[in-house]
């Protein structure tokens, strides 16, 4: 099936006279007739749902949905992307080892690499992605565990180089590990440049309608954990949390790390997502093709006329020829990037605020990347704590608008838009 047809299709296939919809499965327990039958679930025996903290079938059939869109063997839902972050990089990395990140990542994953999970051991190394082959080489050690980037960076709107991240991490033995989260699969399938595992906050785009927060991991099930078996002991070795199972052995390259991502770490911490969520997300992933192909030709079309305006000083989106990462764009995603657009106007922070009040469609929201189109401006709100030059540093100038265009009438957007910036001119 193409990805248009798997929106649809994949995930769940209702036998005769079952209901057309995934069924929303609110239920914390299920009983069985004994307790044999249990015991083989909790063995891993046996496949099947004893508690929804691990699994529930709303949510199993969901996430089989995304690792259909992804092209993976397995796919497992958390309860926000930062779960999803987090759960990706811990399930295989433990105190005293070492990750490399992308420094163009959003700025809640940044926190949580540099400052929580430092505080559990697990030490990191930010690389700029622009970084030459000789500095990249440079940041690996011994300990390194995985590589980490976002296709599509929020909100600096950085485009990763996929093949060429993937191509020295396994070079050392570890995965790439890669958030979709604003290409989503429709526009980018990551698993085909090399990836090994891929995270979302499906809160964004997946969902599309600000309705549920929620998250995603897919494993490709190409990465060989058994090759490299004293670098990710807890998948190699017997695991004696859990009846002295070896997830690579019983489960394979297509079933390990989804496996023990959901009996142990999940089991441990309990980032579930809610199977309403999960059902809410399944309406969004329906629409998900018609609604990026819409997202990606309103935010082309708002660069564009943003670029053309005089009172404009600067624009960034990968889809314009102007952009530096506009050659690489095209490789990884042919058919457009995303609907986010970032630029400045040449009144500078007064005429930003300006602008932003003067929008009669687009709201001021901290969300982004839904049917909505929304718009803020960092240096007022989210990063307002930072000093002038801390909001350089951060690649977040006290200028930038972040604009994050949805799914209305093109024509409707522009005019809202050109009237702003005339307010915003005054």
């Amino acid at each position: 099936m193409r990805q248009e047809t798997k929106c649809i299709q994949a995930g769940y296939e209702p036998k005769n006279g079952e209901s057309r919809m995934i069924p929303i499965i609110q239920s914390t327990t299920f009983k069985y007739d004994s307790c044999e039958e249990m015991g083989k679930l909790f063995d891993l025996e046996k496949s099947g749902y004893f508690y929804t903290r691990l699994q529930n079938p709303t949510n199993d059939m969901v996430a089989a949905k995304i690792a259909a869109l992804e092209g993976g063997t397995a796919a497992m839902l958390t309860s926000s992307g930062q779960a999803a972050s987090f759960f990706s990089v811990f399930n295989i990395a433990n105190a005293g080892d070492h990750v490399i990140s992308s420094a163009a990542i959003y700025g809640g994953t940044y926190n949580l690499f540099n400052v929580t999970m430092r505080k559990m051991g697990i030490d990191f190394t930010f690389v700029d992605p622009d970084c030459s082959d000789e500095e990249l080489e440079a940041a690996f050690r011994p300990n390194t565990k995985a590589v980490f980037g976002e296709t599509i960076a929020n909100p600096s709107l950085v485009v990763f180089d996929i093949e060429r991240f993937a191509k020295a991490a396994h070079a050392h033995g570890v995965p790439l590990i890669v958030d979709n989260t604003f290409a989503t699969p429709i526009m980018c399938r990551p698993f085909e440049f090399g990836a090994d595992i891929v995270t979302h906050s499906t809160t964004k785009y997946m969902d599309g309608h600000d309705t549920a927060v929620g998250g995603c991991i897919v494993d490709s099930g190409n990465f060989d954990w058994m090759a490299h078996a004293d670098k990710f002991p807890g998948l190699t070795t017997p695991d004696e949390s859990y009846h002295g199972v070896t997830y690579a052995e019983k489960f394979g390259q297509g079933g390990a790390f989804i496996t023990k991502a959901t009996a142990q770490v999940m089991r441990d911490l309990g980032s579930i997502q809610a199977p309403m969520n999960a059902f809410f997300l399944n309406l969004g992933l329906e629409s998900l093709a018609v609604r990026m192909e819409r997202h990606v030709s309103n935010g082309q079309k708002v660069a564009e006329f943003l670029e053309a305006n005089d009172e404009v000083a600067w624009v960034n989106y990968p889809g314009l020829p102007s952009n530096k990462y506009y050659e690489l764009a095209k490789k990884y995603c042919p058919n457009g990037t995303c609907g986010v657009v970032s630029f400045g106007l040449k009144g500078g922070r007064k005429a930003a605020e300006t602008f932003m009040s003067s929008l009669k469609i687009g709201m001021i929201a901290t969300h982004v990347a839904d049917a909505h189109t929304c718009v803020l401006h960092p240096a007022s709100t989210t990063h307002r704590q930072l000093s002038e030059q801390e909001l350089i540093d951060a690649g977040v100038p006290s200028d930038l608008i972040r604009l994050s265009v949805g799914i209305e009438n093109i024509d409707d957007l522009l005019e809202d838009i050109a009237q702003a910036i005339e307010a915003a001119k005054a």
